[in-house]
């Protein structure tokens, strides 16, 4: 617990250092569509970001919204509305954050981009290869600028795996394996119905998918699933509880993400993410427990000491659209890891690879 707590107050630091440097260029007027998933890392910054300006908030239950107004007071001001359209109707935004549940995101997505309003999303910004595409599209024909809510790529952990992969210090990247395990919990209504849930592997995989791709730099070609609900507790309805992808790398290389919801609860945290990349000159990989290693030819294992500093995401993603500056996350690499994420579900459903 101690160490949960000293990463908080190192994290709570880095966000407001990097947020007190960040200067926009006017005022921006943000609308939320709903308050689902990551929208911690949007809400999170906002006092600390005098130039962002909460025009309105879409939400079904005006309780929730009243509730978070207490919390925070950047929201307190802005105008309710318990239908997105007529949000987007009615105001004149800038940007909007779509935090709704899974299913019906796209959808938003859409209509935020067809009135070229930039869009900061919770991922996977679509279920299937179709909307996809549309919002593929719509994102080169109109140049409105899409974010997607991936805030693990950010982590000082995983920006030093990349770093170490890049060096050429472990060689050739050709096998990754890599794990998330959750506490099942009780979940939110809408991920208990596989219609607007649409399965783990796109809802946690997605994360992990990104993190392989990201650190290693090798694009996955081909991909393999299995998933299943067994013995699963009662708080999380049609949820997988457990799921295993495979994937073909671009250079004959092989990547493997493992899934489950069967942490205990009594666990010291909720997750429990792992990461390994091996190559032909040495191995690095990170687990909470023991850190990021790097074990190489001719030298001794060890723990690296000295991380990069922790990015975020929404700070990013306001730098790059309103300053120009380069992201950490362009859309290319958004679209390529639901390619892959997308793909790695087809498989999982038809029984078959499936080409990414």
């Amino acid at each position: 617990m101690e160490t949960t707590r000293r990463q908080l107050l190192t994290a709570a630091a880095a966000l407001a250092a990097q947020a007190a440097e960040l200067r926009l260029p006017h005022k921006i007027r943000l609308g939320l569509i709903d308050l689902e998933g990551h929208v911690g890392e949007i809400l999170k910054p906002l006092p600390m970001l005098p130039d962002i300006e909460v025009a309105a908030i879409a939400h079904p239950d005006p309780a929730v919204v009243q509730k978070l107004a207490r919390s925070n007071q950047r929201v307190s001001a802005a105008q309710y509305y318990n239908d997105w359209r007529r949000m987007l109707d009615d105001q004149k935004l800038d940007m909007v954050s779509v935090c709704t549940a899974n299913g019906p995101r796209a959808q938003a997505i859409l209509a935020c981009l067809d009135r070229k309003l930039h869009v900061i999303a919770e991922k996977p910004v679509a279920l299937t290869r179709r909307d996809l595409e549309r919002v593929r599209t719509s994102v080169e024909t109109t140049g409105v600028k899409l974010g997607t809510l991936l805030p693990m790529r950010f982590e000082p952990e995983y920006l030093a795996l990349r770093k170490i992969a890049a060096s050429g210090e472990i060689g050739e990247v050709i096998n990754i394996t890599s794990q998330k395990s959750y506490k099942a919990g009780s979940r939110p209504e809408w991920m208990r119905r596989m219609s607007t849930y649409g399965g783990t592997i796109p809802w946690i995989g997605i994360h992990m998918i990104d993190l392989m791709r990201f650190t290693s730099r090798r694009e996955m070609t081909e991909a393999f699933s299995y998933r299943a609900q067994i013995q699963a507790p009662p708080g999380i309805g049609e949820m997988e509880n457990t799921t295993g992808s495979i994937f073909k790398l671009d250079n004959g290389g092989v990547a493997m993400l493992h899934m489950d919801y069967c942490r205990p609860e009594s666990s010291p945290t909720h997750g429990d993410d792992r990461l390994r990349l091996a190559g032909t000159k040495g191995v690095a990989e990170y687990m909470a427990a023991t850190g990021v290693t790097l074990m190489k030819e001719g030298s001794k294992p060890e723990k690296i000491a000295e991380l990069p500093p922790r990015g975020q995401v929404f700070l990013d993603y306001l730098d790059h659209v309103y300053n120009g500056k380069p992201t950490a996350l362009p859309f290319s690499d958004i679209y390529r890891g639901h390619l892959a994420t997308l793909a790695a579900q087809e498989a999982a459903i038809k029984g078959t690879p499936v080409r990414v």
